[in-house]
Order: C-alpha cells, then sequence, then structure tokens
C-alpha cells in the first residue's frame, strides 16, 4: 500500500489485527531517519525501547536510561514515521516507586513525546500502576518473562517461565494485566508453547520476542536483525542483512579515497 494512504496505527486496530488472525510486525527505533525507513517499509508498531541504553548510549544494560532520554528518542521516532503505532518503554525507577509517580511519569511521555502508549515490565506489582493509566486514557502495553530492568535480580538473561511455578505466574499476570487494561504484552524469552498458551487465554494481544510463533506478533531490536552487531547472535533473532560488514567495508573504502585523494574527484568538487 502506497505510505500516503495509510492511516496510523492505533491501540484498537492492533487488537483488532489479532482477533483478525492478522500478524502485527514491530520493531524497536530511537531516531527520525531510522523511523522513516520502517514506515516506509510498513511495519505496524515502533518501539521506542529503553534498548536505547545499549544500542546508542553502550551501556551494559538499560537500567542508566532516564525518562527525558526515552522523551527524546520518542520525538525523534514521532518526527520520522506517521503511520506505525509509537510505543514508549518507561524507564527503570520511572514507575515503580509509586502508582501515582508512574501515573505521572506516564503522562509527560504522552504530552512530551506525542507516543501511542507506554510499555512497562512486570505483572502484579504493576497492576496498581496500569489501571491508574488506562482509566484516565494512557494505553498501556505490559511486559513479561524475561524483564531486562530486573537483570540484577535474576542475575541472568536465561530463559524464564520454563518451571512450572514461574509459567503459572506468567499466565496469571498476563490476565491480570488484561484485566487492568492493558492493550498488549510483550512476553520475552519464554517458551513456545508457553506463549501460546497464554495467547489463547488472552483477548489482548501478545507480541513475542524468543517465544515463538504462536504470538500474534513478534518484535526484534532493530540492530539485531539487521546485522549492526558480530558480538550477540542469540538464537531468536533471524539477522535479515549483514549491514556491520556493509558498513565497516563502505567505510574503510572511503578510508582509502580520502587518503589516496581520489576523494572527492573533478565531478564532485565546485
Amino acid at each position: 500500500m502506497n505510505p500516503s494512504l495509510r492511516k496510523r496505527v492505533t491501540t484498537r486496530r492492533v487488537i483488532e489485527m489479532k482477533r483478525a488472525g492478522e500478524p502485527i510486525a514491530c520493531l524497536t527505533a530511537y531516531d527520525a531517519m531510522t523511523a522513516a525507513l520502517f514506515d516506509t517499509a510498513g511495519i505496524d508498531v515502533i518501539l521506542v525501547g529503553d534498548s536505547v541504553g545499549n544500542v546508542v548510549q553502550g551501556h551494559e544494560t538499560t537500567l542508566p536510561v532516564t525518562l527525558e532520554h526515552m522523551i527524546y528518542h520518542t520525538q525523534a521516532v514521532m518526527r520520522g514515521n506517521h503511520h506505525a503505532l509509537i510505543v514508549t518503554d518507561m524507564p527503570f525507577m520511572s514507575y515503580q516507586v509509586t502508582p501515582q509517580e508512574a501515573f505521572r511519569n506516564a503522562g509527560r511521555i504522552m504530552k512530551e513525546a506525542g507516543s501511542g502508549a507506554v510499555k512497562l515490565e512486570g505483572g502484579q506489582r504493576v497492576l496498581d500502576a496500569v489501571r491508574m493509566m488506562t482509566e484516565s486514557g494512557i494505553p498501556v502495553m505490559g511486559h513479561l518473562g524475561l524483564t531486562p530492568q530486573s537483570i540484577h535480580q535474576f542475575g541472568s538473561y536465561k530463559q524464564r517461565g520454563t518451571s512450572e511455578g514461574e509459567a503459572d505466574a506468567i499466565k496469571r499476570d498476563a490476565v491480570a494485566l488484561q484485566e487492568a487494561g492493558a492493550f498488549a504484552v510483550v512476553l520475552e524469552k519464554i517458551p513456545a508453547a508457553l506463549a501460546a498458551e497464554v495467547t489463547s487465554m488472552v483477548d489482548i494481544p501478545t507480541i513475542g520476542i524468543g517465544a515463538g510463533s504462536a504470538c500474534d506478533g513478534q518484535i526484534l531490536v532493530w540492530t539485531d536483525m539487521l546485522g549492526m552487531s558480530t558480538e550477540f547472535r542469540p538464537r531468536f533473532v533471524r539477522r535479515y542483512a549483514e549491514l556491520h560488514d556493509v558498513i565497516t567495508s563502505a567505510v574503510a573504502a572511503y578510508v582509502d579515497d580520502v587518503r589516496e585523494r581520489r576523494f572527492p574527484d573533478t565531478e564532485e568538487s565546485y
């Protein structure tokens, strides 16, 4: 479809996509240029993820990312993409203290960044915050399974939901998030069979990352799926390009041309 003819994807639209059995394509983005490319490609949902801490800022975890960082990057993405549903991650400690503080911070994201929804991690412990947000008109996407903001609690990025108790908790949390008003939930790095069960239990879309093909949609960090890194190669990432090699080769050629005075030539000079 011509991008100019597409309407902005809404939370209602992604729920309709689940009901119609239409898979939801999601990616992360952190800047206007990337968001514009994804607009042309027809992506349904862009998550302005706190993975910006790893991808853009160079941190080992997402914990150093601030609310101001998330607002700034969401503003950039909003300027570049005009059709996807833009969801902003609430960073660490922006929603964990009290439901009232979480509500105020979510309101700042909606007002200052213009995103279509916020995302936060956790189940039972965030229900009051989710309920307060959704009752006031702030759409919320949940996040269960591996929750990167809790890395120091878990001690690793290993698969979640492998024990019966943990699987049952994920199922309960998914239902509870729906009842609290969440419009969708990310399921990260849990067994495919568990993700399929959760997807069948709830009426809201499930967005998988390392959670199998039965989820209603899929999301990846864009730099992972386009091969920008040679070091991070988890099994759940399909690399659709090897941009690390392409970019490194192109920059090396540019460096050689500059040093050998092959660039610029007469046609590239005024």
